[in-house]
Order: structure tokens, then C-alpha cells, then sequence
């Protein structure tokens, strides 16, 4: 029987911890979460301990690190773990509810046919697919797509994306000890290894919905890492640095 791992970053995020758990949780495939908690000053990590030692005790984890080192590195943290722990298929998931838990399976069945290898929760396959954003962060993530896929040539409309699922040969194929970037070049940076590496990347139209509860961690640090990230991307690919 197959495993499959939901890795939900976290900071802050005491106010929707409990419910993303229990809606993925409730799931019939049987998903299991690690929570990668970077020392939440609002109690984060102890909801979740509360929930692992009480309620989920075998389909919950937690991985607490000890300061806030970025959304990259959780997922680089939490796909070793999880690869360190047999699981077949991985999935990246932001706690806030801006992904549908119930779309976690439709990626999972991308994964689980011949399809695809990396499956995306994508909001621009099929026009935009975003709920309650204001019209400039809406043209802002467009625009940023369509200028990675401009640079890069990377075959994907939605290269922002942070809904995403994995085959573990995905990761294991990857040097993950190499990926640098922390924000949006980070979601970049792992579609563009991944398809340079020849595996097959497929984009699933899912509906955004932005957060109701919480403060979003978006920066413009984050934003100019990516545009110029992308650069980067594209010229070490050209060297054949890419792995």
C-alpha cells in the first residue's frame, strides 16, 4: 500500500492549524502530515503536539526547528524526512485553506496513474482561478508566471505554484541539499529541476482561495528573489549545472 505525506509549513498559524489537520486527516486516502513549525511564537507547535499525542497519533508529525529560516528550506526539511521515511508520494500545502484540502486527491491520482510525475495545483491553466485577491497580486502572480515561462521555457502556467505533489523519485533525483532559494524561485526552482531532469510535470486547475485567518508571509524580498532567480536558473541550466 502506498504512503503519501501532506508537509505543511508553518509560522504563526495557530488559528487555522487544527482545522487544515483535521480536514486533510479526514480524507479517505489516508493521508499523513508533518508540520515543519519554525518556532511559532503563537503556540503553533503545541496545538499540533496536542493533536499528535491525543487524536492522530499515527497520521500526525511534527518537525520543529529552531528559529524562522524560510518556506524553502521547511520543504527541503520536510522532503528528507519524508524520503527517510518511506513515503511514496509528497505533497507541498500551505496551512492557511488557499488550498482545498479535497484537491489533495486529485493530484494524488495524477501521481498514482502514468500521467505525471510531479502533479500542480495549478490557478492559471484554465484562465485565473483565484478568489479574493486584489486585482494588482492577482496581475502581479501572472505576470510572474508568464515571465518564468518566457525566461525559462518551462511548459507551466502556474510556476508559483505552492500546491504541489511529488513521486519520491522526483526528490530522490533532485540534490536537495542544492536548492538555495526560500520563496517563490523556490517553487521554480524545483518545477525547472524537475522537468530538466526529464520527469513529467502536469497541471491540475484547483481554485485559490486566499487566507481568511492569519497575516500572509509575502515580502518584497521574496518576490525580487524570484525574478531574479529566475535568471540564475536559466544560466546555470545553460552550463548543465542543474540538478
Amino acid at each position: 500500500m502506498s504512503k503519501q505525506l501532506v508537509i505543511i509549513p508553518t509560522y504563526n498559524e495557530i488559528e487555522n492549524i487544527q482545522a487544515i489537520i483535521e480536514a486533510v486527516l479526514h480524507l479517505p486516502e489516508k493521508f499523513h502530515i508533518l508540520v515543519v513549525d519554525d518556532h511559532s511564537p503563537d503556540g503553533t507547535s503545541s496545538v499540533v503536539q496536542t493533536l499528535m499525542n491525543k487524536v492522530f497519533t499515527d497520521q500526525l508529525f511534527l518537525l520543529q526547528r529552531e528559529k524562522k529560516k524560510g518556506l524553502g528550506t521547511a520543504y527541503i526539511d520536510g522532503f528528507k524526512w519524508a524520503l527517510a521515511n518511506g513515503y511514496d508520494f509528497i505533497f507541498e500545502m500551505d496551512a492557511d485553506f488557499s488550498h482545498s484540502p479535497d484537491d489533495l486527491s486529485l493530484l494524488l491520482n495524477v501521481l498514482k496513474g502514468e500521467e505525471g510525475q510531479v502533479a500542480i495545483g495549478s490557478r492559471y491553466v484554465k484562465g485565473v482561478n483565484v478568489v479574493n485577491w486584489p486585482m494588482k497580486r492577482i496581475l502581479m502572480s501572472w505576470f510572474a508566471s508568464k515571465y518564468v515561462k518566457f525566461i525559462t521555457g518551462l511548459p507551466i502556467n502556474d510556476a508559483t505554484a505552492g500546491f504541489v505533489g511529488f513521486r519520491k523519485e522526483v526528490l530522490q533525483k533532485i540534490n536537495l541539499d542544492k536548492v538555495k532559494f526560500i520563496g517563490y524561485a523556490f517553487q521554480i526552482e524545483m518545477k525547472f529541476k524537475a522537468y530538466k531532469l526529464g520527469f513529467n510535470v502536469v497541471e491540475i486547475p484547483v481554485i485559490f482561495t486566499d487566507r481568511r485567518k492569519g497575516k500572509s508571509k509575502m515580502n518584497g524580498s521574496i518576490i525580487w528573489e524570484a525574478i531574479f532567480g529566475v535568471l540564475k536558473l536559466k544560466v546555470k541550466s545553460i552550463f548543465g549545472k542543474i540538478q
